[in-house]
């Protein structure tokens, strides 16, 4: 073999290394990015879907004039109040690819585990604490009246 040949041979293979390296580096840079891209997008379908709940507990008070005792008391409200049938879908507007549907309305888009709820009806006004069972997102307090209806990640 002459020497034109080999460094042919070697330019060559040398080529399709640079090519599999710089491909490997360019995954091991973008594959994580897109993992954080997709868990962000994750948190905010979970905090949108908080809010949205947060909203119809809020309606639900002002038409009530008291907040529901459990969640299935909001959703049985949700599903049989005409108004919430009729309005229901454009007062709640969920995010794509999600669609208005008052029985997932109370589970978190992450895992579909049940958002936890808890009323406290002995203070002037009625606070709630309505939390992701995943994550420490919440809103309201059971203690402090001045957070009732806001989100602790803002």
């Amino acid at each position: 073999m002459n020497i034109d040949n080999r460094n042919r041979i070697i330019s060559a293979v040398l080529s399709v290394v640079i090519i599999v390296l710089a491909w490997l580096l360019y995954d091991s840079i973008t594959s994580p990015y897109k993992q954080i891209e997709e868990q962000r997008e994750v948190t905010e379908q979970v905090r949108h879907r908080l809010t949205v709940t947060r909203d119809a507990l809020v309606e639900h008070q002002r038409r009530n004039n008291h907040f529901p005792q459990t969640l299935d008391d909001l959703v049985e409200w949700l599903k049989t109040d005409e108004n919430m049938v009729e309005k229901g879908d454009s007062l709640f507007a969920f995010r794509p690819p999600y669609q208005y549907n008052p029985d997932s309305l109370i589970y978190s888009p992450r895992t579909g585990n049940r958002f936890q709820y808890a009323l406290n009806d002995t203070l002037r006004p009625n606070i709630y604490l309505l939390e992701d069972p995943d994550t420490d997102d919440a809103i309201g307090s059971l203690e402090r009246t001045t957070l009732l209806n806001a989100t602790n990640w803002n």
